[in-house]
């Protein structure tokens, strides 16, 4: 993509999801996401009918009189969006591919942050970390993250969630909201990694799909390629008992993830490529609020 086409695509998914996220999402997206906890503010002399567990034993000791902390209501989130770009995210057949709708959604979050007045970051992912953005405020800084979520290229094309997860626990220190961006198709276990990160932050997990990866169309044989092996394949897609094993082991898969979402106690949503994200997490938004 040369610099014209890139900077084209940033101006149109900026005009798209700066208006989805003022218009549509104003207060939904600050009430699912206004549990900031308290915040120390400043100290003060002891007064009578304090907290004496709000005793500031330092400051105390040092003026040789009772001094208490202060705290405030913290007003602004650190977001932070964990975006998946392995190969499989490539895949789409109706409208957009995954990635494109990743990119919309993670772009529409990142907007509704920044009229919040919160810090943003991303961290990219395959099976290791492709990029890591800290967390910052503005609008030159959301077009910044626009043009990476555009252009990035990754070096692998597998997916490790796990290990992504447990890098962001790491270098996030402050507890912040993190939304996973993800088409969650990993086969190794990932919960413990979620369920650990789950304590510190606040995950909220948006799984984005396409409909042929619950129905295979009948279209005869058909070869089919793994985005991330490279490995391929011949299905015979006219045998209905193929189609419907197919369609069993996506049944199975999302019920699985479901329960894995449960048990780490995460929000999560599911949003096909030709439905409408808005709805979905305007649903995710009043689930919270």
């Amino acid at each position: 993509m040369d610099t014209a086409e890139l900077l084209s695509q940033v101006r149109k998914i900026e005009i798209k999801t700066r208006g989805l996220s003022s218009n549509i999402f104003a207060g939904e997206y600050h009430s699912a996401f206004k549990g900031r906890g308290m915040a120390f503010s400043e100290v003060r002399e002891y007064q009578y009918g304090d907290d004496v567990r709000d005793i500031d034993w330092n400051v105390t000791a040092r003026f040789n009189k009772p001094y208490v902390k202060v705290f405030e209501e913290e007003r602004e989130l650190t977001v932070m969006l964990m975006v998946d770009v392995s190969g499989s995210l490539d895949f789409g057949t109706v409208r957009q591919t995954k990635r494109e709708m990743v990119t919309e959604i993670a772009a529409t979050l990142a907007f509704s942050a920044i009229q919040n007045n919160d810090k943003i970051g991303v961290i990219f992912f395959s099976d290791r970390i492709e990029k890591f953005i800290p967390p910052k405020k503005g609008r030159k800084h959301i077009l910044f993250i626009i043009r990476e979520l555009l252009n990035l290229k990754p070096e692998s094309e597998r997916t490790d969630i796990g290990q992504a997860v447990e890098y962001m626990t790491n270098a996030i220190k402050k507890r912040c909201t993190v939304f996973v961006l993800s088409d969650f198709m990993d086969n190794k276990d990932f919960s413990q990694q979620l369920t650990i990160a789950n304590r510190k932050h606040d995950v909220v997990a948006l799984q984005v799909y396409d409909q042929r990866m619950a129905e295979l169309p009948d279209v005869g044989i058909m070869k089919l390629r793994d985005a991330e092996s490279g490995e391929e394949i011949y299905v015979d897609t006219s045998s209905k008992a193929v189609r419907r094993a197919h369609h069993e082991w996506w049944v199975k898969y999302q019920l699985y993830l479901k329960g894995v979402f449960a048990k780490c106690s995460i929000d999560s949503v599911s949003v096909r490529t030709d439905e409408d994200y808005v709805k979905a997490l305007m649903n995710l938004f009043q689930k919270r609020s």
